[in-house]
């Protein structure tokens, strides 16, 4: 069994990168490349092939923005289908995403972080339509499983939520549940794992709160919780696996634990009513083939693929994973325990003097 997995954090690399990064965009801004909104980052890449090919737009949650720039879309456009498609990306936190597209920002392809972030466009003008996930894959791009990230050496001894709510060291990051749907699935997480351990709904609950009094930090995505974590603001760090994955390829000085109960985290993908047909369509279907599926699994997330999931680089937990099902999908997670006014975590984040509006 692997439970955790040592990486690097916080050294001079750490500042190095940052300033080297700031120090290109600020370059690559000067030249007329890309910007950044409130709904996330945007970006536009230029393709090699004909200049009378489509221009896709991708909106997506904050983590896969990387896979996205540097191995998806470069790998797509050079396949036949792929051949003069250019793309303009814009990535952010998942509801922040949900709610621009629905409020008129331009998308082709839409991949969030939850499915009722999904299910807003749906709903709202049928900007994607109502059998986006009657296929193969159920509309999930990726799968993931939520993980806690801790200091090399695990200084805390952290092993499951239980040993960190009950820690009393523990400095813990997480995003705002309001904004990002990573933070969310970490919600999920420890509520399940309370349930899977014998806890009552008022029990978990209540270990749900001890663990958000513990945040020194409710950044606004899960990639702004990463860098606030890897800057070196608080010692916990709830996240994708294939975040603390990436942390190891990137030699952060962090070890990752599997808790022995998490939850899977399935991100769904749709093309949108306005996408350019047929090139959105084939690379929304590229992206469920054995050469996409690959790639992902190069960059930490799980293939939805079952024959493509390594189970040394991506093992079950101890005792058992469970999906968002459990608690009746989506749909009904979001109005009882996310719903801004009268949602159970709301009540919690309230209580606690954290932001409980979509903004």
């Amino acid at each position: 069994m692997r439970n955790a997995r040592t990486t690097r954090r916080r050294g001079v690399t750490v500042a190095l990168a940052a300033a080297l990064t700031l120090v290109v965009a600020l370059v690559v801004a000067g030249c007329g490349g890309g910007s950044s909104s409130s709904s996330g980052s945007t970006s536009e890449e230029s393709s090699g092939g004909s200049s009378g090919g489509a221009k896709l737009s991708v909106v997506g949650y904050s983590t896969p923005e990387s896979v996205y720039t540097e191995a998806l879309q470069p790998a797509f456009e050079k396949t036949p289908e792929g051949n003069g498609v250019s793309f303009s990306d814009s990535f952010g936190a998942s509801g922040d995403q949900s709610r621009a597209v629905a409020a008129g920002q331009p998308a082709s392809i839409v991949h969030f972080s939850t499915g009722s972030d999904m299910e807003r466009l749906v709903e709202e003008g049928e900007l994607v339509a109502k059998n986006w996930n009657q296929n193969k894959y159920k509309g999930i791009a990726t799968k993931s499983v939520v993980v806690i990230l801790v200091e090399k050496g695990n200084p805390l001894g952290i092993k499951s939520f239980k040993d960190l709510e009950e820690s009393e060291e523990a400095e813990v990051i997480t995003p705002n549940p309001f904004s990002s749907g990573s933070a969310r699935w970490n919600i999920m997480a420890v509520y399940g794992s309370a349930i899977e351990e014998g806890a009552s709904e008022a029990e978990a609950l209540e270990d749900v709160k001890k663990v958000l009094e513990k945040t020194t930090a409710q950044p606004g995505s899960g990639r702004d919780a990463f860098s606030a974590f890897s800057q070196g603001e608080g010692n916990v760090l709830l996240t994708y696996e294939n975040e603390a994955i990436k942390a190891e390829k990137e030699g952060e000085e962090v070890e990752y634990v599997i808790p022995p109960y998490t939850i899977s985290i399935e991100t769904p993908i749709a093309v949108t009513a306005e996408a350019p047909e047929p090139q959105a369509e084939e690379f929304l279907k590229w992206l469920w083939e054995e050469e996409a599926q690959e790639l992902w699994a190069e960059n930490g997330y799980r293939p939805v693929n079952p024959k493509l999931v390594d189970p040394k680089e991506f093992p079950e937990p101890e005792k058992g994973l469970f999906d968002i099902a459990k608690f009746g999908g989506w749909s009904k997670v979001k109005e009882e325990f996310f719903d801004e006014e009268n949602g159970s975590v709301a009540k919690i984040e309230e209580e606690l003097g954290y932001p409980t509006t979509s903004g």
